[in-house]
């Protein structure tokens, strides 16, 4: 025991921010009245997750109540970058580890359980979300077109860019893939006149949506449906969609088929938005450290990441041709850090609202996650080890004489400063 405890001695060093941990059998390694972070340790275990750098592991202790931390999350998280041993995108995949993650992907992104896994993490409470999203509740990566604007106001630039970059006309049809609780889809009809049709596998925002629709008045141009994509049948094609937040949900055994769907939704020479989560590195699973299997368990299972280089590839296979691809990771940090900033601004309302459902010691487990994964996805966001990517592609219509413009096969424009206009 003693190695172990010169060894975080050792560690605590090196940190930016002063850290005292506490020792199961009583007494501390740092003095505790000094610290930006005091971590209590209830057990050995933990102490050894600590000295080894296995953040991933000692926030499941975190979760499950054998580790208490106090402190701000940003100094927290400092403290846990420090930590690590190695890159957390630095692992170098083989042909085996590679096999056997096709085959779990495959196995895990069936239609039961993808319903499953996506009502197990947004259906986890619409209160609680709504705490700390903004009053749209737009759940995906805001766009700071101005430096100091607020959450609401970056999140509805993210909404307009993604219309302007989808040139939407009034009329047009339009499918929001992953609706989410409908600000895109509610955005699109209310300031760009579509006609749009929103899908969900998320009980709580089918029936949320729905009830904003009733409410704004848009019945009859805007419909949301309980539906998985590989299972939406419509009478002719779209004329414009997106998928915002929704691929990291589809698998990478999954993705040329998901690909292959969204050709058949849309009409020739359409558009497509897909916005998403993508890997920072380009030869690793998951996040090392821990940090995967940690998102895994109590985020979002089913979860997968892909380097955006694979995913314009699966993506030039179902015919897609990619127009634009911009990579907007430090406004997801910066979001990320909006969202936690929230929560951490109401943990007891926050506690209240979980523990509604009657079990309040599984409102404590699920608020200690939160609160871990949002602060520690903005690290990784701030630090590269994932990014978000909107790519925007066109379905060629085979045409030579589109429009004015020959060879385009597509109305996509020439120039691309339509966009930031």
């Amino acid at each position: 025991m003693n190695i172990l405890h010169s060894k975080l001695e050792e560690k605590l060093a090196g940190l930016p921010v002063s850290v005292a941990i506490s020792l199961p059998q009583g007494g501390w390694i740092g003095p505790p009245d000094q610290a930006q972070v005091r971590i209590r340790c209830h057990n050995a275990a933990a102490l050894a997750s600590l000295a080894a750098g296995d953040v991933g592991v000692v926030g499941a202790a975190i979760v499950e109540g054998h580790v208490d931390i106090e402190g701000t999350m940003r100094d927290a998280m400092a403290a846990a970058v420090a930590l690590m041993p190695s890159d957390p995108v630095a692992a170098r995949s083989t042909w085996w580890s590679r096999l056997l993650a096709r085959s779990r992907s495959a196995a895990l992104h069936t239609l039961t359980k993808d319903s499953e896994q996506i009502q197990f993490h947004y259906d986890v409470s619409d209160d609680f979300y709504g705490l700390w999203l903004d009053p749209r509740r737009v759940y995906s990566c805001a766009y700071y077109a101005e430096p100091d604007y607020s959450l609401a106001q970056a999140q509805e630039a993210k909404l307009d860019l993604i219309c302007r970059k989808l040139r939407l006309q009034p009329g047009e049809r339009f499918l929001d893939v992953g609706a989410g609780w409908g600000g895109l889809l509610l955005w699109a009809a209310e300031h760009y006149g579509i006609e749009g049709t929103g899908i969900t596998l998320s009980k709580n925002q089918h029936a949320y949506v729905n009830q904003l629709i009733e409410q704004k008045g848009l019945q009859g141009r805007v419909k949301m449906l309980l539906t998985d994509y590989r299972q939406l049948r419509v009478d002719q094609p779209f004329d414009k969609l997106a998928s915002v937040g929704m691929f990291e949900h589809v698998g990478r055994a999954h993705m040329h088929e998901y690909f292959t769907v969204l050709k058949r939704l849309v009409k020739p020479g359409g558009l497509l938005m897909n916005h998403g989560i993508t890997a920072g590195g380009t030869d690793n699973e998951q996040l090392g450290a821990g940090m995967g299997d940690f998102i895994e368990k109590y985020i979002f299972p089913g979860g997968e990441l892909i380097h955006v280089s694979a995913v314009l590839e699966e993506m030039a296979h179902a015919g897609w041709e990619m127009v634009d691809t911009d990579n907007l990771r430090p406004h997801y940090a910066k979001t990320l850090w909006a969202w936690s900033d929230a929560l951490e601004a109401q943990l007891d309302e926050a506690l209240a609202i979980l523990a509604q459902k009657g079990d309040s010691a599984q409102a404590a487990k699920t608020l200690r996650a939160y609160r871990l994964y949002l602060a520690g996805c903005a690290t990784g966001f701030e630090h590269g080890w994932v990014a978000l990517h909107q790519m925007l592609a066109v379905m060629p219509d085979g045409s030579m004489t589109t429009g004015t413009m020959p060879g385009a096969q597509s109305q996509y424009p020439f120039t691309r400063d339509y966009m930031y206009r």
